[in-house]
């Protein structure tokens, strides 16, 4: 009996020390947040971290009402370096949807929405501007991920100090711009962006 408790023991720490193991490598090579990121990607499945769709509702009817009181313009005055390291501005899309994603590869949240957004672009990206805005500390890290992964989205990182409208604590926050400049949408925390109802929400937009 004692040889089996024996046994028994000796088996448990050997787990113990291969799940440690498994544990120390994916934070050492960074991978953790991407398996953390995965498992978010279940709760996505669900709907409950979607844009409320009564937000989306009122958002749709300010955009489609010319005199609505409530419309606040969207700040144009915000430079970006896009992937080529070309300066860019958030003014050169006037007169476009645009779709702004604050994330970064250290955000499990963030790395969970991004095959919905990805599958987003696919589907509206022709009408759409994407602004997919990397907070990564060196720009290199966020281009090296979305080459990995093969995402076909453009992505940016600030030129300059990002405006009050889109500066925040929380990420992943999305702001969807209308194509007259006010702004639409925001949304703090992950999403299912490819849902039919946001992309029918994007359509009304333009």
């Amino acid at each position: 009996m004692k040889t089996n408790n024996k046994n028994t023991t000796k088996k448990t720490w050997i787990q113990y020390g291969v799940f440690a193991l498994i544990a120390i490598t994916l934070y050492a090579t960074g991978l953790h947040t991407e398996v953390i990121g995965f498992a978010q990607r279940g709760l996505l499945a669900t709907g409950l971290m979607n844009p409320d769709v009564k937000e989306l509702v009122m958002a749709q009817e300010s955009a489609n009402t010319t005199d609505a009181p409530n419309l606040t313009k969207a700040d144009m005055n915000f430079n970006l370096l896009d992937s080529d390291r070309n300066v860019t501005s958030l003014k050169e899309l006037k007169g476009k949807v645009i779709f702004i994603n604050l994330w970064a590869t250290w955000c499990p949240p963030c790395i969970a929405e991004m095959p919905s957004i990805n599958t987003l672009y696919d589907t509206v990206g022709d009408d759409v501007a994407f602004v997919m805005l990397s907070l990564d500390r060196r720009f290199e890290t966020a281009k090296a991920f979305n080459e990995r992964k093969g995402y076909g989205f453009p992505i940016y990182a600030p030129a300059d100090a990002i405006p009050e409208m889109y500066n925040t604590n929380s990420i992943p926050s999305t702001y969807v711009i209308d194509a007259k400049g006010n702004l639409a949408l925001t949304h703090r925390g992950m999403a299912d962006y490819s849902d039919p109802e946001f992309i029918e929400f994007l359509y009304s937009l333009k």
